[in-house]
């Protein structure tokens, strides 16, 4: 799913809300995500996941073109690590999955 298609879906599940107004709070709550996470904050959603960074070491590497050695930089990278309850929606059967699709 893309952002646009996240839009249009709570669009449609909240019709007294213009499309614009959804987007602007979609692209408010992802700003404010990215935001934090340039702080070095962690941002937990409950039920969801949380969202963190992680220093990565500055390394040496290959080039797997020419094989030749290049050296890496440190950097920051974002982490998600999903939550007990995503996880368990994630791990139920097919079964179930199938079962309630059809409802």
């Amino acid at each position: 799913m893309i952002k646009s298609e996240l839009v249009l879906k709570i669009a449609e599940q909240n019709p007294h809300l213009y499309q614009r107004d959804v987007e602007n709070i979609v692209n408010a709550i992802l700003d404010t995500i990215a935001d934090a996470l340039a702080r070095g904050d962690r941002v937990e959603l409950r039920g969801f996941g949380a969202f963190s960074v992680k220093k990565r070491d500055a390394r040496t590497g290959r080039n797997p073109r020419t094989g030749e050695s290049v050296s890496i930089s440190e950097k920051v990278v974002p982490v998600f690590k999903t939550g007990k309850e995503m996880r368990q929606r994630l791990n139920t059967s097919p079964k179930v999955l199938k079962a309630a699709a059809s409802h």
